[in-house]
């Protein structure tokens, strides 16, 4: 084999080795637990697509998918999300909330950003801050990057919730310049079965939490939460709104909602609950 056959083979990084499922299943899949069944495929488009797909037929609350390639996968507003095999955690969930108010579910997203950060700070010792509604923030060099996102989808009785997390990346192989990475960020493990381990439970935690509360955000310490880690707020930003219209003001608050409280220059106060945000004033000056 050649040098550059090497650099091509499905071995030669050993640090990316495959997922150990009999480990992840033993550690993950407990009586009276939430996660019900744990399923790694070697590739597939999406697994959010996957997952949905199954959603009709049978599928039980805690179903857990974990590709270690995507080929398609992908982000809000359509967005592709693609990244080297096995560099990465990305893996969809199954959660059927039936006992909390419908109108509460828009809040599952921002729920799990709160266990992902939560979970990757004990699990890899790297802080990581949430973009509104569902990007995932590390620093790098110190600036801020995109690691990761969320993508919620309703599919049957319940909701399939994605996530994307650049895991071993290094700064050559990254899909954009504003994109990071654990690695990159200097965390202390990126072991991959350990993070998903960390993030699973945490997710657990936090849902188990939520829904305890009737979806109430405020009483779940939900809100306060996700308040407390999120990089948007007090922040200048330009919401790019559904319909093309564009709104530009400092990002004040998360309501009850979940929705982003933007103060315009009229002292007007807006809340938008769908678009896409960009941070004009980020650390070091970037934008994000």
């Amino acid at each position: 084999m050649t040098p550059s056959d090497a650099s091509h083979s499905r071995w030669s990084d050993l640090d990316r080795p495959p997922l150990n499922v009999p480990a992840l299943r033993r550690g993950l899949l407990k009586q009276g637990g939430l996660w019900t069944s744990l399923d790694v495929v070697e590739t597939t488009g999406s697994t959010n697509s996957d997952l949905a797909g199954r959603a009709g037929a049978g599928l039980v609350e805690g179903a857990v998918l974990v590709a270690e390639e995507q080929t398609a996968g992908r982000g809000r507003l359509d967005r592709t999300w693609t990244a080297p095999a096995r560099s990465g955690l990305f893996f969809s969930v199954f959660l059927t909330p039936d006992d909390v108010p419908v109108h509460r579910w828009g809040w599952l997203p921002l729920l799990t950003g709160v266990a992902i950060a939560t979970g990757l700070t004990r699990a890899a010792g790297v802080d990581t801050a949430l973009k509104w509604p569902n990007d995932l923030l590390v620093t790098v060099a110190g600036e801020e990057r995109k690691a990761g996102g969320i993508l919620a989808e309703r599919a049957g009785d319940g909701v399939v919730v994605g996530i994307g997390l650049n895991v071993s990346l290094h700064a050559d192989e990254l899909p954009a310049p504003t994109a990071g990475s654990l690695l990159l960020a200097e965390a202390v493990s990126t072991d991959r079965e350990t993070l998903l381990r960390g993030v699973l439970r945490s997710l657990e935690h936090w849902y188990r939490q939520w829904r305890a509360a009737d979806g109430d955000a405020a009483r779940s310490g939900l809100q306060e939460a996700y308040a407390a880690g999120c990089a948007t707020l007090g922040r200048t930003v330009r919401a790019q709104l559904p319909g093309g219209r564009t709104l530009t003001g400092e990002a004040m608050a998360v309501d009850g909602d979940g929705r982003l409280i933007v103060s315009t220059a009229d002292g007007l106060q807006e809340p938008v609950s769908a678009g896409d945000i960009v941070h004009l004033r980020g650390v070091g000056g970037g934008l994000v």
